[in-house]
């Protein structure tokens, strides 16, 4: 079969032939439609992810949308070293299949799944988000955390915050839903009245500086309690947070993550947000490519325009 090959790490991956792969115990084959490339997939696949195995040849790709032998439609999540899911065809786990919902397109499915899951699982598993609550999305103009807006509006949240560099994408937020947008800038002289008056959630996509300022501002905006919870690090990997910021607030600190929540939990939670994507119209912006072209499109972007392999 065709599929994208990494022979070993921190190499590009090439299109060849791999042999079909076989159903163990407990284990479905898929053919696959569409794979959407990601920071977590390039990041396993050069060893550099905490989830990162050393098997090689390598099929890169963590997840996808294909159909059973069957005909069923569906969703996968494909963490097997030796059968990823850029591959014409994958086994996978059955506990880690999820039924397409009818009338959602696969390749669009495919792309919205990882930002996706980000969002719903750090707000109904981690932060427990509550109805008319106020959520603040850190890093809010990358595909991630502009699905994260629709996310929050149809979990139910009162008002949302969005903050970011780009000034542009920042003005279009509000016609997506976010009720007030903030520059990185702007955030340690704007934040702290907006955490006074009241900020329950925050989902931070870039760590950094940004996150240190929205910790700070949550200490210094009274004595509400702010469920911050981590989930990029396009900022950088690392802050100096100084203990007092814990100890004299109500800041709860947590992250969402591959490891955060059960395997079980991670499953449902991606099989919610698909069944939510229809009727609250959540998109993502997408280009769909050939997996043949896989050599040339490893590289891409995915912060704004998210790239989906498709299969014939």
């Amino acid at each position: 079969m065709k599929a994208a090959i990494i022979d070993q790490a921190g190499a590009k991956p090439h299109y060849g032939d791999r042999p079909e792969p076989q159903a163990g115990e407990h284990q479905q084959r898929i053919t696959v439609r569409a794979a959407a490339l990601s920071q977590l997939a390039k990041a396993r696949a050069a060893g550099n992810h905490y989830s990162a195995v050393s098997q090689f040849p390598f099929i890169p790709g963590i997840d996808g949308t294909g159909y059973l032998d069957n005909g069923e439609d569906v969703y996968f999540l494909a963490f097997d070293s030796a059968s990823g899911s850029m591959a014409e065809r994958t086994v996978v786990i059955r506990e880690h299949i999820i039924p397409l919902p009818s009338g959602l397109d696969p390749v669009l499915a495919a792309a919205l799944a990882n930002p996706g899951m980000s969002s719903w699982t750090a707000l109904t598993r981690r932060a427990a988000l509550r109805p008319g609550e106020t959520v603040l999305i850190n890093g809010a103009t990358g595909t991630s955390g502009r699905l994260a807006i629709s996310i929050a509006r149809a979990l139910g949240a009162g008002k949302i915050i969005a903050t970011g560099r780009n000034r542009e994408t920042l003005q279009q937020l509000h016609n997506e839903g976010a009720d007030i947008t903030l520059t990185l800038d702007a955030l340690p002289t704007e934040l702290p009245a907006l955490m006074a008056e009241g900020v329950d959630v925050v989902l931070d996509y870039l760590w950094g500086e940004s996150a240190l300022a929205i910790m700070t501002a949550a200490v210094r905006g009274g004595e509400k309690i702010v469920r911050f919870v981590q989930i990029g690090s396009l900022s950088g990997q690392e802050i100096s947070l100084h203990s007092k910021l814990l100890r004299s607030s109500g800041l709860t600190l947590m992250g969402s993550g591959l490891g955060s929540v059960p395997d079980r939990e991670l499953i449902a939670s991606i099989g919610e947000m698909l069944q939510a994507a229809g009727p609250h119209g959540f998109t993502i912006p997408f280009r769909s490519r050939p997996l043949s072209d896989i050599a040339e499109e490893w590289q891409s972007d995915d912060s704004r325009c998210r790239t989906v392999f498709t299969l014939p």
